[in-house]
This record gives structure tokens, sequence and C-alpha cells, in this order.
């Protein structure tokens, strides 16, 4: 497994496990099969309610929770300073864990930004009081970084964005990196070009990938998730099958050349296929995370050794 330093010194694992709108039992499933195989970074949602069958399967398994990196998200429902207190109690409750490795705001809110710097400030305040390990955001464009960073004190440690083969958002990423600010990618191997919408073409029927994937005796998702970790970037497949959550871990034996790089560096279309940033709203994405009721304990008032 390779590893990635955040900026603040944190090391996390590269690759992860996504449980993006998986169902209770398959997460649960999902997560454990994931630590079977080797992982040790896996990525919840509070907003998708099954953090709680993610700390299940960690707890259940013969790996020290110290060698889990446990990353989770406060959704837009609980932004200001004292709700995203609370979020971050009722995602500990429903991990049952101490500490959280990455907790992470899950979209910036445009049209309420306000209420996004007062989220990230009880980020910044969990961070000094060793209840999160490092502290990052989700889905901000160069304008909500730029905004951010004017008011915060902790620069975010991660931004997880859409990035695949089809949509690479480089200008985003390029701001990150001179502010080292790591890029994550969700749906690295362009998942959401064919679930969501149809019309992007699948990438695992891309040939410029297919050619890649044949000369490595590699699939076209293996090929993916090598390219996103050449290039730097966390990744964090989504999978519920055993057979792919193994052949996604996979990818740390071979090697793309740098003209297979640029080969499929050239595929961007720079069209997105998540929900444009600035559509984010309370009234149409407004919702509350599930409550961490019947919780076999609450978390402790242990901190981060």
């Amino acid at each position: 497994m390779e590893t990635l330093t955040l900026n603040n010194g944190v090391e996390m694992p590269a690759l992860g496990l996504g449980v993006f709108q998986t169902s209770p039992n398959e997460t649960r499933d999902a997560v454990r099969s994931a630590l079977g195989d080797g992982y040790r970074h896996i990525d919840t949602v509070a907003a998708y309610g099954n953090e709680r069958q993610v700390g299940e399967a960690v707890h259940g398994a013969k790996v020290p929770r110290s060698e889990v990196f446990l990353e989770t998200k406060v959704w837009i429902s609980d932004y200001g300073h004292d709700e995203t207190l609370h979020a971050f109690e009722k995602s500990a409750r429903k991990l049952d864990v101490d500490w959280i490795d990455l907790l992470i705001l899950h979209q910036a809110l445009p049209s309420a930004f306000d209420r996004t710097l007062d989220a990230y400030r009880a980020l910044e305040t969990l961070l000094a009081d060793s209840k999160v390990r490092a502290i990052g955001v989700s889905n901000f464009m160069v304008e909500h970084l730029t905004r951010l960073l004017e008011r915060a004190t902790v620069v975010p440690a991660v931004n997880q964005i859409e990035v695949h083969p089809y949509f690479q958002q480089r200008e985003v990423q390029d701001f990150g990196a001179k502010h080292g600010i790591l890029t994550q990618a969700w749906s690295p191997i362009g998942g959401i070009t064919f679930y969501r919408d149809g019309s992007h073409g699948s990438t695992l029927d891309d040939p410029v990938i297919g050619d890649v994937a044949r000369a490595h005796g590699k699939s076209p998702a293996q090929v993916m998730l090598r390219w996103g970790l050449q290039h730097g970037r966390s990744v964090i497949p989504k999978s519920t099958k055993p057979s792919r959550i193994e052949e996604n871990f996979n990818v740390f034996d071979f090697e793309l050349s740098a003209e297979e790089m640029t080969a499929i560096d050239d595929l961007d279309t720079g069209r997105r296929g998540g929900p444009e940033p600035d559509a984010i709203t309370l009234k149409d994405f407004g919702r509350r995370s599930p409550r961490p009721e019947n919780h076999r304990v609450a978390v402790s008032a242990a901190r981060v050794a």
C-alpha cells in the first residue's frame, strides 16, 4: 500500500474503499471484504446512512483500529459551528470511535457561504481538540477554496472532487497543489459517467484505456486507478463485489509509462458527471444526517494519541 503525507504530517493510505450510497448490509460486507484484502482506508459519509455499518465492520475485523484510516463527511444540513460539532459527535457514535482520522465538509454551500465558513471553523476546533487527525473539504472549486483560505486558520488537508480520465478538473487540482491541499478523487474509474448519465460513454470501454490495460495484463479499472495514483492523488473507488474490491486493490505491482499517462490525460472531456457545485442549496439538497439512536456505546472523551 502506498501512502500520502498530508499537509499536517499525517500519513494516509493512498487507496481507499468508498461506500457511496451503499445499503447498510452491503456496506458492512464490502468493508469486511476490503479489510481482508488489505485496504486500510475507508471513506464514508453521514448523509449516506451507512456509517454505523462501516464501524461494525471495522470493529469486527482482525485489524487494530489504529491501522484503519477512517474518513467521513459533514452534510450541508449540519453546517454552522455548533451544528457541525454535533454532526461530529453523531458520526463518532455511529462509527463507535474515539477519533476520526479525516473529517471533511461534503460540499460548499455557495448560497449560504457563511454557514460553510462556520462549519469549517468547527472542524478547526475539532482538530485543535485532537478529536480528528486532519480536516478538509469536498467538491470545492477554486472560488470556494479562495474564500475559505481568506478566513481559515488551517489549510484543508484534502479536497475530494470528481476526477477520472473524462473529467480531470486540472484548475482545481493545480490550485490545491499550490496551497498544499491534496486532491482526492471520487469516482476515480469514471463510474458516474455510466451509471448517472449514459451520454458520457463508459470509461471502462474507452479504447485508449483498453489498449493500456492489455499492454499490462490489467483491467481498465486498474489502469485508471494506477493513473490517479501516479499523479499523486488519493483514489477511493466504490464497489460492493468482493472480486472487484480485490481487483481494485491490486494496482501496486505495475507502472504506466509517461506516454501512457499522457494518452489518458488527453481523454479529458471537461464534462462533469456529478451535480454542479453552485446548484447545491439547502432548499434542494438539505436533509438531516441519520441519528445515532440505539448505538451500542457513546463515544468516549478519549483523544488521539
